[in-house]
C-alpha cells in the first residue's frame, strides 16, 4: 500500500477503537462459522452490537439482518451497503489463534471480514449528522448457495432503495488497495447436469451393451471445443465438467452416467451462446450413438456488471477512503459467480475489490483451507463504505437539482 500524503479515512480508522473492535468481532465470527442459512448466532453478534449503538435492527429471510439509518428527508429513497455472513463447508487448516471450532466449516472467503467492516461503518454512520438520502445496512446470509440476495429481493428489501453497494476481499491486491473497475467484475455461473441413457452389460460382451462411459467420455471431450472454437477468445468464459459418475463393477458396462459442470461468463450473449452450444453437442452425441440423453441448465447468478456512472461514484469513495494512488481495477477478469449482481438487476450501484493479501499466503485463494484476510482490510472497507455513502447521496441530491430544474 502506498499511503497518500494527505491522510486518508482508512488510516484514521486504523488507529480509532472502532478498529480494534470490529476485528475482535471479525475474529468471533471467524472462530463461529455459520453455514449458508444457519447463520443465526452470526446475526445475534451483529444485532447485539446494533442494539448497543441505539439502532433498530430488525430480521429478514430469518437469517438477514437489516439497519435503517434514516435520512434527513424521510421521502428520499435509501442508499444501501451490503456485507454476505455465510461461511463453507471445508475443514480449516490456517493455524490462526481464532480458527474455526466447528470441524468442516470455514470462513475460507472472507464473509466474517465483510460483516465486521459494515458493523464498523455502521457504528461510525449512526453516530455522524443524518445524510439528506437515509441508509439501509444489509447483512445478507447464503451468498456461497447464491439463493441470498434473490430471496431478499423478493422479500422487498430494495423496496425505497435507489442505490446498493458492496464488496469483496481479494487477495490479489495488498492490504489499503482497493479495485474498482468499470463493466463485468463477476460471471454469470448456470449449473448443467447431464444423464446418459444407454444399454449395460457384460464386460465380456461389448457388443450388447450401450456404453455409457464411452458416450460420457466423448461428450466431455467434445464440449471442450466450445470455448475454444466458438467463443471469442477476447470474450471470457468458461465451460467446466466437474462430475462424472458411471459404472457399478469393473466387469459390467455402465448402462448409465451422469455428468454435472458449470458455466461461466460474462457477456448475456456469450452465456446463451454457451448454454446453446452445449445442447447441441449433447444431443447430437447422442443422436450418433443411438443413447437417450437428458441435459438440464440451471440458470444460478447473472453477470456482475458495474456502469460507468455507478464506478464513479465508488470511484470517488475509494479515493476519499484509500487516496488516488492507492485505488486499481481487476487485473484479470474474475470468472467466479457473485448473487450481489441480482441486486444490480433491480437498482444501480456497484461492487469492488478490498486488498487483503497476507504475506506468505499468495498461494491460498479464497475456498482454501488455508484462506485468512489481512486485518487492515476491515479499515479500507469500512471506511470505503461510509465514504460511499455520502458519495452516492452527493450524486442522488445532484441528480435530482438537475431534474428539478429540466
Amino acid at each position: 500500500m502506498r499511503e497518500s500524503n494527505k491522510g486518508t479515512y482508512a488510516k484514521k480508522l486504523r488507529q480509532s477503537e472502532t478498529f480494534d473492535r470490529i476485528v475482535a468481532i471479525r475474529r468471533d465470527i471467524h472462530q463461529h462459522p455459520e453455514l449458508s442459512g444457519n447463520e443465526k448466532r452470526t446475526a445475534e453478534v451483529i444485532e447485539k452490537y446494533l442494539m448497543d449503538l441505539g439502532l433498530n435492527p430488525y430480521r429478514l429471510c430469518e437469517t438477514a439482518v437489516i439497519c435503517d439509518l434514516p435520512g434527513k428527508n424521510p421521502s428520499l429513497p435509501y442508499i444501501a451497503l451490503r456485507a454476505d455472513t455465510d461461511a463453507l463447508p471445508i475443514h480449516e487448516e490456517t493455524g490462526l489463534s481464532f480458527s474455526s471450532i466447528h470441524d468442516g466449516i470455514m470462513h475460507a472467503c472472507g464473509h466474517d471480514a465483510h460483516t465486521a467492516m459494515l458493523m464498523g461503518a455502521a457504528e461510525i454512520l449512526s453516530k455522524r449528522e443524518p445524510l439528506e438520502h437515509g441508509i439501509r445496512l444489509i447483512w445478507q446470509p447464503a451468498e456461497e448457495t447464491a439463493t441470498g440476495a434473490k430471496e431478499l429481493v423478493d422479500a422487498g428489501i430494495l423496496e425505497n432503495v435507489a442505490l446498493i453497494f458492496g464488496g469483496h476481499v481479494d487477495r490479489h491486491y495488498d492490504p489499503g488497495m482497493l479495485a474498482v473497475t468499470e463493466g463485468a467484475v463477476n460471471a454469470s455461473a448456470d449449473i448443467f447436469e447431464i444423464e446418459i441413457n444407454g444399454q449395460q452389460a457384460h464386460g465380456a460382451r461389448p457388443h450388447e451393451s450401450l456404453d455409457a462411459v464411452v458416450v460420457g467420455s466423448l461428450l466431455v471431450t467434445a464440449i471442450q471445443t466450445i470455448v475454444s472454437r466458438e467463443i471469442d477468445p477476447s470474450h471470457p468464459s468458461v465451460l467446466t465438467v466437474g462430475e462424472f459418475h458411471a459404472g457399478t463393477a469393473c466387469n459390467v458396462i455402465a448402462g448409465k452416467a451422469r455428468l454435472t459442470g458449470t458455466i461461466r461468463s460474462q457477456e448475456k450473449e456469450v452465456r446463451d451462446r454457451l448454454a446453446s452450444s452445449l445442447e447441441r453437442i449433447t444431443y447430437a452425441i447422442g443422436q450418433l450413438h443411438g443413447a437417450n440423453i437428458k441435459i438440464k441448465i440451471t440458470p444460478v447468478t447473472p453477470p456482475l456488471i458495474n456502469s460507468k456512472e455507478m464506478t464513479l461514484v465508488a470511484k470517488r469513495a475509494a479515493a476519499l477512503a484509500v487516496g488516488e494512488e492507492n485505488i486499481t481495477t481487476l487485473r484479470t477478469a474474475n470468472m467466479g459467480g457473485e448473487d450481489f449482481a441480482f441486486f444490480l438487476q433491480h437498482v444501480q450501484g456497484a461492487y469492488i475489490r478490498f486488498g487483503s493479501l497476507v504475506e506468505g499466503l499468495q498461494g491460498h485463494p479464497a475456498h482454501s483451507s488455508k484462506f485468512d484476510v489481512d486485518e487492515q482490510a476491515l479499515a479500507t472497507g469500512a471506511a470505503w463504505f461510509i465514504e460511499v455513502a455520502k458519495e452516492a447521496n452527493t450524486f442522488l441530491l445532484s441528480k435530482r437539482n438537475s431534474h428539478d430544474k429540466d
